[in-house]
């Protein structure tokens, strides 16, 4: 293997997806909402940052989740359920601090996955080139910098710039060929079956899973991210990890 491609979201910055990494957050400052629930803000917050113009594109890490959060906020006060539209109705002020507040911890946590992927990652680059490819808001790479991985990468690939979304393989081609690479010489690691592992696998790339864990919910019990729509088998994932640190163990 001469190339090791690599996931954003859920990934490199945190394991586990953002979705389940906001309800875990929300809770933890009393606002109760079961993952469906926050999904549909997610969606549109997530939709709402695809579509938006050239500002988001120079936004930091802690921008561009309070960013979302915004438009996770303002979507639940619309239409969420009842009770949490009553909720952020009648904060006032105290929206913004709240929106804060869950920014501020989300990002923390992505500030200490970033560094400990930053370590493992150095240590690839000895013998591996290395790339990023992410559906994510025209700022990839303004993310990779202030986490100082950039210097580690040689190719991002941020669906904005390109024009395609995961899981469509041509993203997944551009990275190729950004990297100048053969597709069986590359490994495709991601967090997600359907949108990371089945279209790599289709290429001939060889592919690595990074399984999320249960993470823990707001009263201390345990909150399972909803099941992957294949199972690792069938997507062809050829190794299973629950660290990127055990990149570093597999032999080729």
């Amino acid at each position: 293997m001469r190339a090791i491609l690599l996931d954003f979201g859920g990934t490199l910055d945190h394991p586990g997806h953002w979705l389940d990494r906001f309800l875990h957050h929300y809770r933890a400052n009393g606002i109760d909402l079961g993952r469906t629930e926050l999904d549909a803000a997610y969606a549109h917050a997530t939709r709402t940052a695809y579509g938006s113009d050239a500002d988001i594109r120079h936004h930091k890490l802690g921008e561009l989740v309070t960013y979302l959060v915004h438009h996770q906020f303002d979507h639940l006060h619309r239409e969420g359920p009842e009770g949490i539209r009553h909720y952020l109705g009648g904060l006032g002020l105290g929206r913004q601090e709240l929106a804060e507040r869950i920014s501020a911890a989300f990002v923390r946590e992505s500030r200490e996955g970033l560094e400990k992927s930053r370590q493992v990652l150095s240590d690839l680059s000895r013998d591996f080139k290395l790339g990023v490819v992410s559906n994510f808001y025209g700022n990839l790479d303004v993310i990779l910098v202030e986490a100082g991985i950039r210097e580690l990468i040689q190719a991002a690939i941020d669906s904005k710039h390109v024009g395609i979304l995961k899981p469509d393989e041509r993203i997944f081609a551009a990275a190729l060929h950004a990297l100048d690479v053969p597709h069986n010489q590359v490994v495709m690691v991601g967090d997600s079956l359907s949108k990371d592992i089945e279209p790599a696998h289709r290429l001939g790339m060889r592919t690595v899973w990074l399984r999320h864990g249960a993470s823990a919910d707001a009263t201390g019990g345990s909150s399972k991210p909803s099941p992957e729509p294949v199972s690792p088998m069938r997507a062809g994932a050829d190794h299973i990890i629950t660290s990127l640190e055990e990149l570093k163990d597999i032999r080729w």
